[in-house]
């Protein structure tokens, strides 16, 4: 059963990456970035990427520690206190 979910994992993964890139290559114009202080231009399909970069990484941080934390809480409804 694990094997199906990574391998639908993967493919979701996969699917994303595509459309990430299509959607970059095709929109590749210099824009303007402001964000608090700072303030540049760089390419759309770097703000993208960059964008969902963040965004991914954010993601499997809080994936990690909800994973953990629900781990730990089934680890412990045993335990008398």
């Amino acid at each position: 059963m694990i094997g199906r979910e990574l391998m639908v994992i993967l493919v979701f993964a996969v699917f994303i990456i595509a459309v990430v890139t299509i959607f970059s290559v095709q929109n590749a114009s210099p824009v303007a970035v402001t964000f608090l202080f700072w303030n540049f231009q760089a390419s759309l399909a770097i703000v993208i990427f960059l964008s969902t970069l963040i965004g991914v990484v954010i993601g499997v941080i809080v994936f990690s520690v909800l994973r953990r934390k629900v781990s730990s809480k089934k680890g412990t409804e045993g335990v008398i206190r």
